[in-house]
């Protein structure tokens, strides 16, 4: 697996540069030289010719490359307005533009990853779709594959291609004693949408982005939630000089279906009818603002500081009964109004006119969190 995106990384810039080079300029500019017509009054025995028959050869030669250079001025097509790039690394890119994008996450220490069936399924003991364990420390990877074609500068279309990794670090509890959870790799849900952009210049863009997560991934494996997710998100990027780039989002997870539990959702209540949804909507923001302290022709380096929050609206997770021994009983508690805020910091390099490079670390600054610790690495090859 690591060779293949190894190679990924490598061959396919290469590739697409290849398909956008023009090969033959050496002939266009052969093609101006066309053969001179003969001087009637030429001598056949080698008497050069006249001054009148070198002035007609370049006419005829200057009229023949001011005619291509028409025909040139003509086809060339206008070019779109271009910018130089999202700089930030967690906010959503407001941006519309072609692109490949890979992303690798690797998150340490998620305490509660059922938690309004956001990172992954209720848990199974609780009549849910997700893991049979209760697990307490989590860490995790992903490496997300991201295709994105933009038909003109306000309207693209992206598919996202998940891998996750997971290594529960503490379990509490297991739904029998045979089931303990172990490490996990596999799909994750994929996704899937669109961008409009209501403003796209070099300078600025505001754009409405809809995303839609397909349950792909197993939820028993915690590499899923089991359930569909849509996004609605708006997006804004604004360059207020040289240097300075402001970016920001704000949107809401909204699940589609999800699980539901007994009330009251205990381990221990396996009858009635169940009534509580544990999948809840998730409100999302971000500002990042960037620095361009680096700048030459091909090469850009710029810092970038990002705030990144949640707000949980609804749903459930999962927690032990207080007071009983070994967690031998487990309970769904109200996940609603939960919040998390995460400070993230990163440095944005751009390469050329196509590639940018992006390697950053989040920590949490609330007593709620989905992760402590994020580091994230990033390529983004756009064409």
């Amino acid at each position: 697996m690591k060779k293949l995106i190894v190679a990924l990384v490598i061959l396919l810039p290469v590739a697409l540069v290849a398909q956008q080079t023009d090969s033959s300029p050496t002939k266009k500019l052969l093609g101006l030289a066309a053969p001179l017509p003969l001087n009637p009054s030429s001598s056949i025995n080698g008497t050069p010719p006249s001054s009148a028959a070198e002035s007609e050869a370049g006419d005829t030669l200057a009229s023949q490359t001011s005619t291509h250079s028409t025909k040139t001025r003509a086809t060339r097509k206008p070019s779109r307005p271009r910018s130089e790039g999202s700089m930030v690394g967690y906010v959503d890119d407001a941006i519309v533009a072609s692109q490949i994008r890979l992303r690798f996450d690797a998150g340490f220490h998620d305490n509660a990853p059922d938690r309004a069936e956001f990172f992954y399924g209720q848990y199974a003991g609780l009549d849910g779709p997700g893991p049979k364990s209760v697990v307490a420390d989590l860490n995790f990877q992903q490496l997300y594959v991201r295709g994105e074609y933009a038909s003109n500068q306000r309207l693209s279309f992206f598919a996202e291609l998940p891998v996750r990794w997971i290594q529960p670090q503490l379990i509490v509890a297991n739904l029998t004693p045979t089931s303990t959870f172990t490490s996990q790799v596999g799909f994750s849900d994929i996704a899937t949408g669109f961008k409009l952009a209501a403003i796209a210049s070099p300078s600025q863009y505001l754009t409405f982005q809809f995303q839609a997560h397909l349950p792909s991934g197993n939820a028993s494996s915690g590499l899923g939630t089991g359930h569909s997710t849509v996004e609605p998100a708006l997006l804004y990027y604004r360059r207020l000089s040289d240097k300075v780039t402001l970016e920001a989002e704000t949107g809401d997870s909204h699940p589609i279906g999800g699980s539901s539990c007994r009330n009251p959702c205990e381990s221990t209540n396996l009858t009635g009818p169940k009534s509580q949804g544990f999948a809840g909507d998730v409100f999302f923001y971000g500002v990042g603002p960037s620095y361009a302290a680096y700048r030459s022709q091909q090469v850009l380096i710029a810092p970038v500081i990002e705030l990144v929050g949640w707000r949980v609206l609804g749903g459930l997770e999962t927690i032990c009964v207080a007071g009983v021994l070994d967690c031998a009983d487990q309970v769904a508690v109200t996940a609603d109004s939960t919040n998390m805020v995460n400070l993230k910091a990163g440095v944005r390099a751009m390469v050329g006119d196509h590639s940018s490079f992006y390697v950053g670390y989040g920590h949490q600054l609330t007593h709620e969190f989905w992760y402590k610790e994020i580091l994230r690495a990033e390529y983004r090859y756009t064409f």
